[in-house]
């Protein structure tokens, strides 16, 4: 298996089915891969859409939080629970196009080294005061942090499984996840992709939320960028 696609949802069963379909008609025959939801507590219909598709066979897994811990815990989950040595992730809403997911494969490695390819939603397809406080926010990460990802929320990624189980864990470090990969000596590339309105279901995150758990975590990846000293051994690429 070459890689492994995970998906963290909380309360979005109308989006599961289209979903995994967009997937299995963007990647089969292409790629060898599984897709592993991981539903964080969701208290809609979203157990039983997983159900009803793991019942009918295929290549996709279901991890389940008995209590929410939020996006981040479930992108950790599903990457440890993950059988690939490649991990991409998406969101559950459906804004990512699946169809994306074959660039950024043909981008993963550098003359062998591996890289994180992020998505960048130049043609966002969201609410105005979202786009203006995403672009800000972004223009304050990138100049404290340098990691040069342009748009850290786009969630769709492609990085090595191996090197996100090494990153330090807190909650909401998938925002960082740019500059955790560069601190820990991983080249991170930027490409466009896709972006599309969300059709079904609400988002579950508002401006306020995003802004003070910003401020803090972003103080924290500073301190843990200082910090860092990642030993090169010897006989390893420069």
């Amino acid at each position: 298996m070459e890689l492994s696609i995970v998906i963290p949802v909380h309360n979005e069963a109308d989006n599961i089915a289209p979903l995994v379909a967009e997937i299995r008609a963007a990647l089969d025959g292409k790629l060898d891969y599984e897709i592993v939801y991981v539903d964080d507590a969701s208290r809609d219909g979203t157990a039983a859409a997983l159900a009803a598709l793991t019942a009918s066979g295929g290549n996709l897994r279901v991890v389940r939080h008995v209590v929410r811990c939020g996006q981040s815990a479930a992108i950790r989950s599903g990457v440890k629970a993950a059988r690939a040595p490649w991990i991409a992730t998406l969101d559950g809403d459906g804004q990512n196009d699946p169809a994306d997911i074959t660039s950024l494969w043909a981008l993963r490695t550098d003359g062998g080294a591996p890289r994180m390819i992020a998505g960048e939603r130049r043609r966002r397809r969201d609410s105005w005061s979202k786009r203006i406080s995403s672009r800000w926010a972004n223009r304050i990460r990138r100049r404290l942090l340098h990691d040069d990802t342009p748009d850290t929320g786009c969630g769709l990624k492609l990085f090595p499984r191996a090197v996100f189980l090494e990153l330090p864990y807190f909650d909401h470090m998938h925002r960082f996840l740019g500059a955790l990969m560069v601190r820990q000596g991983v080249t991170v590339v930027s490409v466009p992709v896709n972006h599309r309105p969300r059709l079904k279901g609400t988002s579950k995150y508002g401006f306020w939320d995003r802004l003070w758990v910003g401020i803090s975590d972003l103080a924290g990846v500073m301190w843990l960028q200082r910090r860092a000293h990642i030993p090169r051994i010897e006989g390893d690429r420069p």
